[in-house]
């Protein structure tokens, strides 16, 4: 593969990038607009769609407050990983 190929794909991805960009803000501003549609309602139906905006409570382990705690545990349990990163600038 030559270098004019490469940049044409490399150009294609940001391009493709870019529209997915747009997607995901159109998307959100949908969700926003049938959010404020539904009233405050948690279930609503609208023809064959159920849409529903709950609230759900969850528990995450606060790793910051652990380490500052427990600084010794949390070194012998952090386990060091690598990865490849793949970016297009």
């Amino acid at each position: 593969m030559n270098l004019k190929q490469l940049e044409s794909m490399a150009q294609e991805y940001k391009e493709l990038q870019r529209m997915r960009e747009e997607l995901d803000a159109t998307m959100d501003a949908l969700k926003d607009a049938i959010k404020a549609a539904m009233d405050g309602a948690e279930v609503v139906t609208a023809g064959a769609y159920k849409i529903a905006h709950k609230m759900v409570t969850s528990s995450r382990f606060d790793s910051v407050r652990f380490k500052k705690d427990h600084a010794d545990l949390a070194e012998a349990y952090t386990k060091t990983t690598t990865a490849a990163r793949f970016t297009i600038n």
